[in-house]
């Protein structure tokens, strides 16, 4: 159920056609919330039917001309319900625990390869983020929005951070003798 919410808040944030919206997810949204360009546009279509969002009007001829789209005071309203309602942590379902749990009974072997390359990955992502942060955080930038934002870079950050201690940690005791 969250697509819908990711959508409505991305749009109040700024009016956007379908390949706008993908190319947020890819670069911001998508860093907590992912979702594919055919997924992005079939929630457009449902919210727009049930009347959450409307297509702007075009200026000049419409051919090949993007669709844009903004929340109407029903979006809102939706966002403004499911921001302020209660819901529950998800547990936790990664792949690679799972593997790990399994290779306690099967064998390590293979397993380290693909460890240290997580570990990479995770790394890049958390300098990438880290970077973000320098880039649209500085110092002095605090209104409730910003704030709002930066934690949520933070939980990303401190995400990353999680990881990579963790892999690093999961390395070392497999090499371990």
């Amino acid at each position: 159920m969250s697509l819908p919410h990711a959508i409505l808040t991305a749009l109040l944030e700024k009016p956007s056609s379908g390949l706008e919206l993908t190319r947020r997810f890819d670069k911001s949204i998508g860093y907590f919330w992912s979702a594919t360009h055919q997924q992005i546009y079939r929630e457009l279509g449902r919210l727009e039917r049930e009347g959450a969002i409307r297509a702007l009007p075009r200026q000049g001829a419409a051919r090949g001309q993007k669709k844009e789209y903004e929340v109407l005071p029903a979006g809102r309203a939706e966002l403004a319900r499911w921001t302020a309602a209660s819901q529950d942590p998800k547990p936790l379902r990664d792949t690679l625990l799972l593997r790990l749990r399994a290779a306690a009974v099967v064998g390590t072997e293979g397993i380290e390869p693909d460890l240290h390359r997580h570990l990479d990955l995770h790394r890049r992502q958390l300098a990438e983020y880290e970077e973000i942060e320098r880039r649209d955080f500085p110092p002095g930038k605090d209104a409730v929005e910003d704030r709002l934002r930066h934690v949520v870079l933070r939980a990303g950050i401190d995400l990353e951070t999680f990881w990579t201690q963790w892999l690093e940690r999961t390395i070392a005791e497999l090499e371990a003798p």
